[in-house]
């Protein structure tokens, strides 16, 4: 029996339960059963009407619409743009391009079972020399992207593209397409400056594909190559062209966008200085093997305008040539670039010693030794210290580089001579000086743009280093074990520093860049490389500037003048008069040059050798003319011996070059 809570008593056959606001509860009326009849019906009809069409096409007419989708796919092609030749200073290319050929595998085309697209990846592997392995990891880097092309190899023979086209039907997928090589005139000549183009890795795509880079582009991996990317690549165009399912051309390549070329880049190098400063460090080398100093194998030169920065020539040895990243790469010719244990045995050619090398500069430093011993007021030019073969401080003999002097000397004949007892001296003045004063002799040597990257437009590059007590405290925590005796700045190197010894290290490019402070006055230069980017003139036209970036302008360091002037007094001397240390080099140069002598101690691990071994790196850097500087040059040769032996007569080659005149070698060399 129903029962019914509310006001209105249940009444029997009700449709839904009573509304005790109403006096009848609802009912399924004949109304309301006809229009959901109606409903019903209609979307019956429409379910219907979907499920025909649906089968019409899928069974009526599938296979027409198979073929259409077969024999109409439209792959968009890149039409890729040549990159801009780098020129030197005076328009010789250094850098250009070549016609060649790429091939390109399209994912999306490949057989669809895998023993088959196993089969073609082989053959194409045999065809082109690339490991399967590395198509196969080219293929997974892409998965997610079917429809762009894979590089899988640039600049084929010409066997292997009459190969491919004539077996065109054993390798749906692939295609040949018109691509651009880079091309070394010059062979080894300023490599790596110019560094190399390679296809964008993985991870650089990711961070460049927001700049419009594809992951097939080739971009710049090191040198100018890789600063001045943006201007050198150009923009490539785009085609279109139908294909069949299997990748086969079914009509001619419509172009949509046509190419932009690249944008010449002319750079500050002189390519005949360039060739001179190589040529140089090699017969830099030979001198030290000459002078039993057998180990010499490796060094730097750079040659500076002292007015702007403008870097003339930055030669690094061993080097390499650029085009052994050009079309198929060999792993054996590639190995001391990329192979870390190879790379040591072959003493890492890759390496830009200019710039991304340091080592103790020696008596090169003792010009800063002297101006900042001035500026404090703990010498004046003409005040007399001792120079003998022996400097004793606080229980501990620090030796001059020669036991043959002893005599009282001013500031100009001790930089002449290169006495390292008197720089002694000076380095225990910095040492004794109150706390409250600092550290001026490191803070000058930082204001001189030592210890600190110089901003060149060419990398990577080190910063080197000045080291202060603070440094020593933060190299030599506690937390790692080291004493209260490793962490605290000693007497003795201060008195070290003093003379470019210790634990201080400077690039050749920072030690030119010093000696053009010197040579220009008291300013400090920003060096670079690049001069602007320019559109070939055609028919005789001349370029175009489109952008020029010059130099920064010098900034000034504030040393004084006067204290200056004798500097650039003592390094005039070291070259001509009868005690300096390379005037057996420059003494009889018809162009008055100045410049300092350098030979510093480092423990160095040799190729071949299981112990560290104390070794001379040989250094000078000067200027010249001597009255009004156009050229720095600063050389150096690794494991060199003395600087009068090997790294001055180097620097003497590039000035030859440079001023079209002949020196004369004498015996009398040293320091």
């Amino acid at each position: 029996m129903a029962s019914w809570t509310g006001d209105t008593p249940a009444r029997p056959g009700r449709f839904l339960p009573g509304d005790p606001r109403v006096e009848e509860p609802y009912r399924l009326t004949p109304q309301l059963a006809f229009r959901v009849a109606i409903l019903a019906f209609v979307a019956l009809g429409v379910f219907a009407v979907l499920f025909l069409r649906l089968w019409a096409l899928q069974v009526l007419s599938g296979d027409k619409y198979l073929a259409v989708a077969n024999d109409n796919r439209v792959r968009t092609l890149r039409l890729e743009a040549p990159r801009g030749p780098v020129i030197d200073s005076n328009g010789h290319v250094l850098v250009e391009n070549v016609p060649g050929t790429r091939v390109e595998l399209w994912p999306a085309d490949l057989p669809k079972n895998w023993p088959a697209q196993r089969r073609e990846l082989r053959a194409l592997s045999d065809v082109t020399g690339i490991p399967l392995r590395e198509i196969l990891a080219q293929m997974n880097r892409h998965a997610g992207d079917p429809l762009t092309p894979i590089v899988v190899q640039r600049g084929l023979r010409q066997d292997q593209i009459l190969y491919l086209r004539e077996h065109g039907f054993q390798f749906p997928g692939v295609r040949l397409a018109h691509s651009y090589l880079r091309k070394y005139p010059y062979r080894a000549l300023a490599a790596q400056v110019l560094g190399y183009v390679g296809q964008i890795s993985p991870e650089e795509y990711k961070t460049l594909k927001k700049r419009g880079y594809q992951p097939t582009d080739s971009i710049g991996q090191a040198g100018i190559e890789s600063t001045y990317d943006t201007y050198l690549r150009g923009k490539d165009g785009k085609a279109q062209l139908t294909v069949d399912s299997r990748g086969r051309p079914k009509g001619a390549i419509t172009p949509l966008a046509n190419y932009t070329p690249g944008q010449a880049l002319r750079l500050t190098i002189d390519i005949g200085l360039q060739r001179a400063a190589e040529k140089a460090l090699v017969y830099g080398i030979q001198r030290a093997h000459d002078a039993s100093y057998a180990r010499a194998d490796g060094g730097a030169i750079v040659a500076l305008n002292p007015n702007d920065g403008a870097i003339l020539a930055m030669a690094s040895y061993p080097t390499y040539q650029p085009s052994i990243f050009v079309g198929r790469k060999d792993p054996k010719k590639l190995a001391p670039l990329l192979d870390p244990a190879v790379a040591e045995a072959d003493n890492h050619p890759g390496i830009n010693r200019a710039i991304n090398a340091a080592y103790p500069p020696g008596s090169t430093f003792k010009p800063v030794t002297a101006l900042a011993a001035m500026q404090e007021h703990l010498v004046t030019p003409y005040q007399t210290l001792l120079c003998s073969p022996d400097y004793l401080a606080y229980k501990q003999t620090f030796h001059n580089w020669t036991d043959l002097i002893y005599q009282w000397i001013d500031l100009k004949t001790a930089l002449a001579m290169s006495c390292d007892t008197y720089f002694y001296e000076l380095g225990k003045r910095f040492y004794l000086l109150p706390p409250d004063r600092g550290h001026p002799l490191q803070g000058w040597a930082n204001r001189f743009g030592l210890g600190e990257k110089t901003s060149v437009d060419v990398g990577p590059e080190v910063p080197g280093l000045i080291p202060t007590p603070e440094w020593r405290r933060q190299a030599y925590p506690a937390s790692q074990g080291f004493g209260i005796v490793d962490r605290t700045w000693k007497p003795g190197y201060s008195i070290q520093m003093a003379i470019g010894q210790g634990q201080i290290l400077v690039t050749p490019l920072q030690m030119a860049r010093l000696y053009a402070l010197i040579a220009n006055g008291g300013k400090l230069v920003t060096p670079h490389i690049a001069d602007d980017v320019e559109l070939t003139g055609s028919g005789g036209q001349p370029a175009r500037v489109l952008r020029r970036f010059g130099a920064q302008p010098a900034q000034p360091t504030g040393v004084d003048p006067t204290a200056l002037s004798y500097v650039q007094q003592g390094l005039e001397e070291a070259t001509h008069s009868a005690i300096g240390t390379s005037a057996g080099v420059f003494g009889s140069f018809p162009v008055d040059i100045a410049g300092k002598t350098g030979s510093a101690e480092k423990t160095v691990r040799l190729p071949g050798f299981p112990n560290p071994s104390p070794e001379v790196q040989s250094w000078w850097c000067g200027y010249g003319p001597y009255d009004k500087p156009t050229i720095v040059v600063c050389a150096l040769i690794e494991n060199g011996g003395h600087g009068g032996t090997s790294a001055a007569p180097a620097a003497l080659k590039v000035f030859e070059h440079y001023f079209g005149k002949t020196g004369q070698l004498s015996t009398h060399i040293s320091d």
